[in-house]
């Protein structure tokens, strides 16, 4: 039985250019560019959370979860910009594992509250130690400076749009 992450996160992400082909245009393209470099490091994400099982669409949900005790999963899906139901369909996958639960809100009995489990705070201070080693292999090609142009542009980019 493979532990390898289902692939919810991006298909064909470990689909590798082939060395050597001239890029014509592509070379010229940010999007290109920003396109190649995540999918070095969704890679190297999913050869690090192999052992834990965990897509970066899990490990988000997750984080948030642990950050928010309570949220919604449509809170869950307008945070990470998904739609319901592959939210659902990543709670669904969580739950089942043991990692996270809901809970009927006591505000509004419509409402189901997202919690980790004793079981998803423990694999989520895992993967945090692990998530650590996989930033710091990224971080360490920059110097400071250019780490905080990075994220900054970076951030206009998504913010723009």
């Amino acid at each position: 039985m493979s532990t390898k992450p289902p692939k919810d996160d991006f298909e064909g992400e470990d689909a590798p250019v082939t060395p050597g082909l001239d890029v014509g245009r592509l070379g010229d393209l940010m999007g290109f560019h920003l396109r190649m470099a995540h999918v070095a490091v969704y890679r190297d994400f999913a050869e690090t959370m192999e052992e834990l099982a965990l897509t970066q669409k899990q490990l988000a949900v997750m984080e948030l979860v642990a950050g928010n005790p309570g949220a919604s999963q449509i809170d869950l899906a307008n945070t990470l910009g998904t739609d319901r139901a592959t939210m659902m369909a990543l709670v669904n996958r969580l739950a089942a594992r043991d990692l996270i639960e809901r809970r009927p809100s006591a505000a509004d009995r419509r409402r189901q509250e997202l919690h980790l489990t004793k079981a998803g705070r423990a694999m989520l201070a895992r993967a945090r130690e692990l998530i650590d080693k996989h930033e710091q292999r990224f971080i360490d090609l920059f110097s400071r400076d250019e780490m905080d142009a990075l994220l900054a542009a970076l951030k206009r980019i998504y913010k723009a749009s």
